[in-house]
């Protein structure tokens, strides 16, 4: 089930831009803990894919982003001291970059 506090949130017509998505990415999406848009999900994975051309690297790096947003709201719900929060605060623009 999403995480529905998420600062995520989904728009009108995302079923139609989800079904429009790569299949990899769709599968994605399908495990994903928060409600990513479409358009966010795409945005994030043409850029790894892009820069890698590796499916399993666009994956990690999805995998990454969405790590560092719930380490960010984790500390806006349940405050600094979360321990899901450590990610955030080691690596806040770790995620959806190379290195």
């Amino acid at each position: 089930m999403p995480n529905l506090r998420s600062g995520l949130r989904r728009r009108d017509g995302s079923m139609r831009a989800h079904d429009a998505l790569p299949p990899p990415l769709r599968l994605w999406l399908c495990a994903a803990a928060l409600p990513w848009s479409p358009r966010s999900a795409l945005k994030l994975w043409t850029r790894a894919m892009a820069e890698t051309g590796d499916l399993a690297e666009a994956r990690a790096r999805l995998d990454r982003a969405e790590a560092r947003t719930l380490a960010r709201d984790a500390r806006r719900i349940w405050g600094q001291d979360h321990p899901a929060t450590r990610l955030a605060k080691e690596n806040p623009r770790q995620g959806d970059r190379r290195g």
